[in-house]
């Protein structure tokens, strides 16, 4: 896992555990409505821990219970997280989507690293993580999440 702060952000003893207290709504980039899928699992979990989960995937139309959209700039809503779901090569598009939406946080799950794209992101102004399962981290910090 490695995490990436924006110039002018004071680093967190746990950046991780600041994320996830004071970030809500994550929009899943890549969430697929099969249950068997990681992206469907690890969003399932953070629904039920009470954040707001906005599907981004063009081939779905609605994955466990909310409207799907085709691509960032597209949800209606305020995202704070955008949780990528895509090989590491599809991730600059991402990032691009992330920055015009005026999201606060790119976190990017387990197995995915783009190093160009990551410090795009930072340089833009958002937190980056890389290569780290969100249902994982909250966990282990589940008693001071309360």
């Amino acid at each position: 896992m490695r995490v990436l702060l924006p110039d002018g952000v004071n680093a967190a003893s746990d950046p991780i555990l600041e994320i996830l207290k004071k970030y809500r709504t994550i929009a899943v980039v890549g969430l697929s409505s099969n249950p068997a899928r990681a992206s469907y699992e690890v969003t399932q979990y953070m629904q039920r821990a009470e954040y707001k989960t906005v599907p981004v995937n063009p081939n779905e139309t609605e994955v466990l219970g909310e409207k799907s959209y085709a691509r960032l700039e597209d949800v209606p809503e305020k995202i704070e997280i955008v949780n990528v779901f895509r090989r590491s090569e599809d991730v600059p598009p991402v990032v691009e989507g992330a920055i015009k939406i005026g999201a606060r946080v790119l976190w990017m799950q387990l197995g995915i690293e783009n190093a160009a794209a990551a410090e795009r992101a930072r340089a833009a102004g958002l937190i980056v993580v890389e290569d780290a399962c969100v249902l994982v981290e909250h966990r282990r910090r589940a008693k001071q999440l309360g």
